[in-house]
């Protein structure tokens, strides 16, 4: 039944027009959309905003809703659990909403320098036997810093302590601008915008007694500059 449930929703997802799934021969030199995604998709001038690691997609869709103003484009390689987000984008007749199948590690080939205003970063896999295969290591925020806009903002939730503090390590260590960071989000008084979007596995992991964590940052300048090209 799993099998005939994922085929169903690959085969639904093919023709969702808000779905985008290119092949690793589509983008190792460069996507088609590369730098094309608000003129010639979304059809407007407004910032872009990418959630890695998207899942489900919940958050996308979320931010969506609360941002019409903004685009957004949720990117995993994971299409069964993207199909999620894409369906109830369409049901709801979200425009400003997308989704790409495809790596991360390849996302510099698939947006262009100064395409993307800012990137959000909820609850990644903590990889905690290779540090560079962690999202917040320094080896993605050299992709990042490849299609980030000077001074775009880097947000990042996470329920592992230990990616955590990994991640405040990183940022000390490379001289990166911490604008926020709070431990125990939902303790805290402030973040309510943060606080308005909640998926399926935040709620489940704050339910079981984890706190979630949340922090902003923006790449040190020189680090930006020298890795944007």
């Amino acid at each position: 039944m799993g099998n005939k449930n994922k085929l169903a929703k690959f085969a639904e997802s093919a023709v969702f027009p808000n779905m985008f799934q290119p092949d690793y021969e589509e983008v190792k030199d460069g996507y088609a959309m590369q730098g094309k995604w608000c003129s010639d998709f979304f059809k407007n001038k407004n910032d872009l905003v990418l959630e890695l690691g998207c899942g489900k997609g919940e958050y996308t869709v979320g931010l969506g809703r609360n941002y019409p103003n903004r685009n957004f484009i949720g990117v995993d390689i994971k299409g069964a659990r993207i199909w999620r987000g894409c369906k109830t984008s369409v049901d709801e007749g979200l425009n400003n909403v997308a989704f790409l199948r495809q790596k991360i590690q390849l996302i510099s080939n698939m947006f262009t320098q100064d395409e993307v205003a800012e990137i959000w970063i909820t609850f990644p896999d903590p990889q905690p036997k290779v540090a560079k295969r962690r999202l917040t290591s320094p080896q993605y925020m050299e992709r990042y810093a490849k299609i980030l806009k000077s001074g775009g903002i880097i947000n990042f939730k996470t329920d592992s302590e230990p990616l955590f503090d990994y991640t405040l390590e990183m940022i000390e260590e490379y001289g990166h601008e911490l604008i926020v960071s709070v431990k125990d989000l939902y303790s805290s008084e402030s973040f309510e915008e943060v606080k308005s979007i909640r998926t399926h596995y935040e709620k489940l992991f704050n339910d079981q007694g984890f706190d979630i964590n949340f922090m902003q940052f923006r790449l040190n300048s020189e680090f930006h500059q020298k890795h944007r090209q």
